[in-house]
């Protein structure tokens, strides 16, 4: 992979996360990047029918069945010198825990809003994660070509829903049926078809401003009154584009376009290559900052991805590298397990393909083949002792018993539920009274993913039973505490994965009731994930 003439290698680097509601459009937009930036020759259209082609992200049967996103992919593609690293995030409102740590390895984030609807629970929530960690958000306001809300409605309900300042960079020449374009009214430029209204983006036409004939030639009177209406507002009642407060976190440039036409896409590229920010530094323990300039290796796992290909059986770490120069075949330290593993067979994806990664910079994602050594949170180092910081687990909302319809499978039920826990997909839970284990999940639909999987990737067929459980809390407190819980609520306390102590709770007032009753024990909805040594 090349850089820009003149400039390191992770300052070239663009690492940036796609967020929205379901149906908002954002397998198509992430296609149509990708198509923009040569990683694929075709988009795959998520239904498309009487042809074998699919959402080139989307590669799990159930993602393809149901048309969503279930799990987080990484695309790594390369325009004008600049490398994207372009990270997939689930849009079902089911989401996993493997969406907020997809957020952990990201410096910036598009955020997908469907223009007839503006606003939705999944964009607050996945807005929100953004939000705790400072991820600059740019905002695409998608299907522009269909009939949706007024523009200035969708600018302000960003603006006091999200509280963030906006700043429009494009507007839309029309919308639905009188939909003729995307005007850049700092540019002067004006993104049209071909010739037919409503037609699919060919053509970019420079203008000298709003009373230029290639506008008022072709766009009906009242469009362009609207148009001028919206410039003049977008000039005056809304912030001018401040790239500070955009890598703050304080502003969201504002792009109107559509994905399914093509309009829009190039306009997001261009904008992330000038203004979104190259590799940030990271938190480590022991007070350490680890910034991208530095000479030795580090990077983290935020994502372990079993069996992507069925046909091998493989198991994928996908590790962002915080700092220095991966070269193929490096000896790097595991720090939870201190050990030193040889890093033979790295990859980077390109959308379907994969490639051997000789070389990779801060920024970069590859991919690290593993026999299930290296675990989410694990940090990878030339040596030094660190853990990198900021990766959460989260309580689960739903919880259930595991039935096995085969009693003699029990060996490959527990082993697939370990795999798909270290993947972020579910927590299992593994009782102090019973054998049976309990799984948690954020979302009813990851269960349905749990059962499909299990099934076809470990051939083993289970169901789920309810639990009077509604939610797990980390259990922090001294032995003699321990002890006491033990003693009177046995029945509800298990171990995770990794063997710390959780609560299961019934409901509010027993939470309520238990904290009262173990003043000195804190019971936890949210735990960081760093592995010590």
């Amino acid at each position: 992979m090349t850089s820009l003439n003149g400039v390191a290698p992770h300052q070239a680097r663009r690492t940036f996360a796609i967020i929205s509601h379901p149906d908002a459009g954002k397998t198509t937009l992430t296609e149509k990047l990708l198509l923009s930036g040569g990683a694929i020759r075709a988009a795959g259209q998520v239904r498309a029918r009487g042809e074998r082609r699919r959402a080139r992200s989307d590669w799990m049967k159930i993602e393809q069945e149901r048309g969503i996103s279930v799990s987080s992919s990484v695309m790594t593609f390369e325009r004008n010198g600049i490398i994207y690293n372009l990270l997939d995030t689930p849009g079902h409102e089911d989401f996993s825990e493997d969406t907020y740590r997809t957020l952990t390895a990201v410096d910036a984030a598009i955020m997908v809003i469907d223009a007839a609807k503006g606003i939705e629970t999944q964009t607050r929530k996945l807005f929100e994660v953004c939000r705790l960690r400072d991820i600059p958000i740019i905002t695409f306001v998608n299907k522009i070509d269909r009939e949706g809300r007024h523009a200035l409605e969708i600018l302000d309900e960003v603006q006091e829903a999200l509280a963030l300042d906006v700043s429009p960079q494009t507007w839309p020449v029309g919308m639905g049926s009188d939909f003729f374009g995307v005007y850049d009214w700092k540019k002067k430029k004006f993104h049209t078809s071909a010739g037919e209204r409503g037609g699919p983006y060919a053509v970019t036409r420079d203008v000298s401003g709003l009373d230029d004939e290639i506008l008022t030639g072709t766009v009906f009177d009242r469009i362009m009154d609207e148009l001028t209406e919206n410039v003049e507002l977008g000039a005056e009642g809304y912030a001018r584009f401040d790239k500070e407060s955009f890598l703050e976190g304080h502003m969201t440039p504002v792009f109107f376009g559509s994905a399914l036409r093509d309009y829009g896409v190039e306009e997001l590229l261009d904008f992330i290559a000038d203004f979104a920010p190259p590799p940030h530094s990271q938190p480590a323990t022991g007070g350490r900052t680890i910034m991208p300039n530095e000479d030795k290796v580090t990077g983290f796992v935020f994502k372990v991805q079993a069996n992507m290909d069925p046909k091998h059986r493989d198991r994928i770490a996908f590790v962002r590298l915080c700092s220095g120069t991966f070269k193929r075949g490096m000896k790097l330290k595991h720090v939870r397990a201190d050990k030193t593993i040889a890093v033979s067979a790295p990859i980077f994806f390109f959308a379907e393909e994969r490639e051997i990664a000789d070389l990779a910079y801060p920024g970069d994602v590859i991919g690290v083949p593993n026999h299930g050594q290296l675990r989410v949170g694990d940090t990878l180092t030339e040596g030094e002792n660190i853990h990198v910081t900021g990766l959460p687990a989260f309580a689960p909302e739903i919880l259930r018993r595991v039935r096995l319809s085969d009693t003699m499978r029990v060996k490959q039920m527990r082993q697939g539920l370990q795999d798909l826990a270290e993947e972020g997909l579910v927590q299992i839970f593994k009782p102090d009274l019973g054998s049976n284990w309990i799984v948690g999940v954020v979302g009813a639909l990851q269960l349905d993913v749990v059962v499909d999987r299990l099934k076809a990737e470990y051939g083993t067929e289970i169901g789920f039973e309810a639990v009077p459980y509604t939610t797990a809390r980390w259990i922090e407190a001294d032995n003699q505490t321990m002890q006491k819980m033990l003693t009177g609520h046995r029945m509800s306390i298990a171990n995770d994965r990794d063997d710390r102590p959780v609560f299961l709770f019934k409901n509010a007032w027993e939470i309520g009731h238990v904290t009262e009753k173990f003043p000195d024990a804190k019971f936890r909805e949210t735990r960081e994930i760093v592995h010590e040594a």
